[in-house]
């Protein structure tokens, strides 16, 4: 039994749930530290990670199952766990289920407000057909984006809820945030995605290297990554409590894009899991640690 369910954590990379999860957790954190706001219980912070960890869980393993057949015949990813058996179909299909559930269930459970939990099925609904996405549009990255970047608006949501049914241009800063994340994942999965740029070609599948050739896709991935460092420096402007100490996240942030971008180039792509893992997971929680500390330090 331990056997399977670490596989099924590896299945879904557990460990990736650390690109989205920051940003959850930063925007939760504007949340409580807004003018107006309730102070901070543990029940909402435990929900919002129930809720992060079972959605990404679920999204996964269901992308698993509607890309098996998919990535048994590209030769990168036929050792994932359904083509290699490793995994059988039941087994996944139960994992997703469970942790659909348990997203539902942490929504009821343990968030103060109605609006999660009548949100959670379009949420859902929305995480799972990006799975299907790539299959008729190369506008799969920005989707996923989009997926990803539901992660600070819903937390915003779950603590600000009747704030924000009040008074809609409360959710603005969440919306900025929320840009920032989805303009970053289309990014960084352009790059990704041209690892595979001649399967998907041969598959008939969509993507932006599909569409645009390598060289015009790491070009809009660039935009993508300048879109989010503007994005994120806009963000104080909505939310003044943000000062200098979030600033300088942000420049480094930029940094790291830069590093990024300089690591991949049209005709070496080895090195683009270095940029897509090590140097995103470093953004996602040094942006979260630079905002908790300025949300720190302005509240002194």
């Amino acid at each position: 039994m331990f056997n399977t369910l670490g596989h099924l954590l590896t299945l879904v990379r557990f460990s990736h749930t650390f690109f989205a999860l920051p940003f959850a957790l930063l925007a939760a954190l504007m949340a409580w530290a807004a003018p107006g706001a309730n102070p901070w219980r543990w029940q909402e912070l435990l929900g919002i990670l129930l809720c992060m960890v079972s959605a990404r869980s679920a999204a996964m393993a269901f992308n698993r199952l509607a890309d098996r057949q998919i990535d048994a015949g590209n030769p990168r990813t036929a050792g994932r766990h359904l083509p290699a058996g490793i995994l059988s179909v039941p087994a996944v299909w139960l994992f997703a289920a469970l942790c659909g559930l348990a997203f539902v269930a942490a929504t009821l459970l343990f968030l103060p407000n109605p609006l999660p939990l009548l949100l959670a099925f379009p949420v859902l609904a929305f995480l799972l057909g990006y799975s299907y996405a790539k299959r008729f549009t190369a506008l799969a990255h920005f989707w996923l984006g989009a997926a990803l970047a539901l992660s600070p608006v819903a937390a915003w949501i779950a603590i600000r809820g009747e704030m924000v049914f009040v008074r809609p241009a409360d959710l603005l800063p969440a919306l900025v945030l929320a840009g920032a994340v989805l303009v970053w994942v289309a990014g960084f999965d352009i790059l990704y995605a041209c690892q595979d740029v001649q399967f998907d070609r041969q598959m008939g599948l969509h993507s932006v290297p599909v569409r645009l050739g390598v060289p015009g896709a790491l070009r809009l991935a660039a935009t993508c990554h300048g879109v989010t460092v503007l994005l994120l420096a806009l963000l104080p402007l909505v939310y003044p409590p943000l000062g200098w100490i979030y600033g300088v996240g942000v420049a480094g942030v930029a940094g790291l894009l830069v590093y990024e971008h300089a690591l991949i180039r049209p005709d070496d792509l080895e090195r683009v899991n270095v940029a897509f893992f090590h140097v995103n997971a470093i953004i996602s929680l040094g942006l979260l640690a630079v905002g908790s500390l300025d949300l720190w330090w302005a509240s002194r």
